[in-house]
């Protein structure tokens, strides 16, 4: 309890994090530049809302101008900004962080390596943050979503999945590793884990055929699982992403509890039918709208380019095409600069620049 904590990026995980955290007695600090956001949860604490009820807690929020005031160095910097703002976030941040310090990537996307760069490859862990879905719609409210979408669990604690898992990038097993382990499993079960790339690439997998059709038809999850070429459009996302982090090496942790190697099977019919029920099975869960979705509605800019717009790059790289991450993103980006609008018939818009087909 005695560690300073800051969430730089106080967001909806950011928010989530922190509140938790404060909850349980830890020292923290969040840092945003939503000024908004700030003032609410100066004035009224910061509301939580989730499977084990609703609470409100004081916090210490403190403006971006603010910070010049933050005298004492951090121990542990939570870094939950969204990935495009993360070079300046980290170049910021890293001048309050203390001399035995580390920041913690509480990030969706591959983000970690750059991180490092900046702040130097001992002072960076990557956490990820698995099936866990929440919501900022107002200042100083943040919502977690009841269910989990996959596994039609309660998304409280106690349950037997892990939400958290942190690492080094080296892959050891240090003593901060389980200390930080330890701090988030007050939010939700936590394990400290040997494969943080292996992670990040299922997770950027996950992330990558969800959040962008979402975001791109303005539909909730599930009307996504009941409509057959969103599905169609998934399982191909899934499964170039699985092709190329296959190739690239990585030890990649299953996707939506299935193998990368059976996703990267896309292609044959009694694997596609398999995946095909896995996804349609989403639609009895609610509808809820992906991170990237809600951002859309925001008006704010999307993560595509380094989520799906990562999976091209390396497919570039590697010589691997990604037909269906490029027009996705092409898309998205449409999107982003109000050129078109999220609609359902972007989905025929996908299908028709991939050169995929819907039998």
């Amino acid at each position: 309890m005695s560690k300073r904590i800051a969430i730089m990026g106080v967001g909806a995980a950011g928010s989530y994090i922190g509140a938790y955290l404060t909850k349980s007695g830890y020292d923290v600090t969040l840092i945003d530049m939503w000024g908004e956001h700030v003032d609410m949860m100066k004035r009224e604490g910061l509301n939580v809302s989730d499977s084990d009820g609703t609470f409100t807690v004081p916090v210490n929020a403190v403006h971006l101008s603010e910070a010049e005031y933050l005298y004492s160095p951090f121990d542990i910097i939570f870094l939950a900004v969204k990935s495009y703002d993360t070079e300046w976030a980290t170049y910021f941040i890293k001048r309050f962080l203390s001399n035995d310090g580390v920041i913690v990537s509480a990030q969706n996307c591959m983000n970690d390596g750059l991180i490092a760069s900046i702040v130097g490859y001992e002072r960076e862990l990557g956490c990820v943050m698995s099936s866990i879905t929440v919501s900022l719609w107002k200042p100083g409210y943040v919502n977690r979503k009841l269910m989990d979408l996959n596994r039609g669990m309660s998304s409280g604690k106690g349950r037997e999945y892990n939400v958290f898992r942190v690492g080094e990038l080296h892959g050891r097993i240090t003593s901060r590793v389980e200390e930080i382990t330890e701090i988030l499993s007050t939010i939700d079960n936590a394990i400290a884990t040997s494969n943080i790339w292996g992670e990040r690439w299922s997770k950027l997998t996950t992330n990558a055929c969800g959040n962008p059709v979402t975001a791109m038809t303005g539909l909730g999850s599930k009307s996504i699982a009941q409509d057959a070429k969103a599905r169609l459009i998934q399982i191909h996302i899934a499964k170039e992403s699985s092709v190329i982090g296959l190739a690239s090496g990585f030890q990649i942790e299953p996707v939506q509890g299935v193998s990368a190697d059976i996703w990267s099977k896309a292609d044959d019919g009694a694997v596609y039918e398999e995946l095909d029920a896995i996804l349609s099975a989403g639609e009895k869960a609610t509808d809820w709208k992906s991170s990237m979705a809600q951002d859309v509605s925001k008006g704010r800019r999307t993560e595509i380019e380094f989520m799906n717009g990562h999976i091209v790059e390396m497919g570039r790289r590697l010589g691997i095409a990604t037909p269906i991450n490029k027009a996705i993103v092409n898309l998205v980006q449409r999107i982003d600069s109000g050129k078109i609008e999220a609609h359902p018939s972007n989905i025929e818009r996908v299908l028709s620049e991939s050169g995929l087909y819907f039998q």
